[in-house]
Formats: C-alpha cells, structure tokens, sequence
C-alpha cells in the first residue's frame, strides 16, 4: 500500500476533514536457517500452522484476507498489505498504523518451534519516511526507535537513510554481511518501485464507484496482463484501494525458475506500490522481467 490518504472508518482526519491513511509500507524480510549440522529439507517456515500466523498478525493489527499459493511460496492478501511465506523466508509487507516489529519475539520462538530453524541468516526493514510519523505506534514513530529494537535482537544489525530527512527517505536496516557467517544464499533479486501523480482518471479504476468487485478492476487496469501465467489473488477496499499478491505458475516458459510476488494497494491520486521477486541469477531473466514491468 503506497498512498497518503482514504476515507476509512476510525482513521483520523486531518485539517480539511478528510479522513487520513498512512500508506507509506514497513517491509520486513527475514532468512532463516539452522546452526544445527544435516539437512534443511524438513525444515520449512510453511510448516507454521495458519491459525498460528493469524494470531502473530492480531500482534501486528492486521488480518489475512485470502490466500493463494505455488510450489515456492505462500502469498497472503492482509487487511493492511500483504504477506509472503517461503521455505527459509518471511516478507511481511504493511501500511496504515501496523506495528511489524512488536511481532519479532514470537515470530522467532514460532519459526524454532515449529520448522527447526534456530538461527536468522539475514534481515531486512525497510521503509519510506512517513505523512504523518506522530500517529504511529511505537516504535514505529521514529527509525531511531526502531533501530534500537531491532538491535536488541540482531548483533551486526546497521541503519542507513537514503535521500534526504527533510523530503523523501528511505530507511534501511540490515545485517552486516562482514560481520555476519557466510552461507550460500538462495538465488533472489527484487524489484521495487513506488510510482506517484498517476492519471487520475486511471485511478479511479481502483473504487467502488467505477468497479464493483476486485476481478473487474485487475482486468480494467491491465494488470492481469503484465506478468503472463500468474496466479492473481485480488481485493478491493470500501470505498477505494486495491490490493493483490501474484505468484507465477510453475514450469512458465518466458521466466523459467522465477517465483513472482506482487502486491499493489492503490488509492485514487496517490501513489502505487509494484514489489515482483525473481528466484534467478540470469541477467536475461532480470532484463527480461524490467522491460515486461516498465
């Protein structure tokens, strides 16, 4: 989700009267794998029960709203974004006053219990500088307050800010790779990108007064063109937004290997949120991929 503002019941309004949204999205992304000596194959972060994850989210104050899956990855559309469970990783993907970070402590006893991982290879959070930060629940209010939780959980964590404090930024947290043990990772690539001032007549695709169901905005838009062969799990808010996670099916001849996860929540005259994940080191496959996106 990548927009400022939509009227949502219980959201605060701001001067003008408008109810506000903050749709600026906290990404948190964890690698997991085991100190212990054999093989991973048993272990697998699938294995957590759904009604297990569906607690964990109450921590985070969202919902799943639906599911969908591949061989490589099981995408859920949630009441604030998405989220995205694969063998050794986790993406957790959310906006509005969502609190990702409170879920850490049980996430880690979670993953031990019930998948055998014992140890965190490799995380990533992220996040653009937010509308409104004071309306934020902590530690969310600030990335310094963040920082420091995340620190008291991983040793060779370090921070960085993109752009500038007083415009646009974008947070980074990270483990140090010097640091940190080197282990053969999983091929992976992401690309990202947030687009804003779209055409406002485009956007208006993503209500309830142009479209009357999730189905007919992804048709209308041309989003059910852009990746061929994915699997599309779609939802469209009351009275605007939309949000879907697209995963590739297997064996799909124009990106071999490739596992693609997509969510997109729009807001009319805001900004729009494209996230596709490649399983592949090919460069052809990545240029590939670019081109189809752009």
């Amino acid at each position: 989700m990548a927009a400022n503002t939509e009227i949502r019941t219980g959201s605060p309004a701001d001067h003008s009267g408008v109810q506000f949204f903050e749709g600026v999205e906290k990404l948190l992304e964890i690698w997991f794998t085991s100190t212990e000596d054999g093989s991973d194959k048993q272990r697998d972060l699938r294995n957590i029960p759904r009604q297990k994850w569906e607690n964990l989210l109450k921590i985070v104050r969202c919902e799943i709203i639906s599911f969908c899956q591949n061989d490589q990855v099981d995408a859920y559309v949630l009441s604030e974004s998405s989220m995205f469970v694969s063998k050794r990783r986790l993406i957790l993907k959310t906006c509005g006053t969502t609190t990702p970070l409170q879920c850490l402590e049980p996430l880690l006893s979670l993953v031990e219990q019930y998948t055998g991982f014992d140890e965190v290879e490799d995380v990533f959070y992220s996040r653009k500088n937010y509308k409104r930060p004071e309306l934020q629940i902590s530690p969310h209010q600030a990335f310094e307050e963040e920082v420091a939780l995340l620190d008291t959980f991983f040793e060779d964590g370090e921070a960085y800010c993109l752009g500038s404090v007083d415009t646009d930024c974008w947070y980074l947290y990270t483990l140090n790779k010097e640091k940190c043990s080197q282990t053969k990772s999983d091929p992976d690539q992401t690309l990202e990108i947030l687009m804003t001032h779209l055409d406002s007549e485009v956007m208006s695709i993503f209500t309830r007064d142009v479209c009357s169901s999730a189905a007919e905005a992804t048709v209308k838009s041309g989003i059910e063109k852009l990746i061929p062969n994915m699997v599309i799990d779609d939802f469209l808010f009351e009275p605007c937004g939309y949000s879907m996670n697209g995963v590739m099916k297997s064996g799909t001849p124009e990106l071999p290997e490739v596992s693609i996860i997509y969510p997109v929540v729009t807001h009319v005259r805001k900004p729009t949120s494209f996230e596709g994940m490649l399983h592949d080191n090919s460069h052809n496959t990545r240029a590939r991929f670019f081109l189809r996106v752009v």
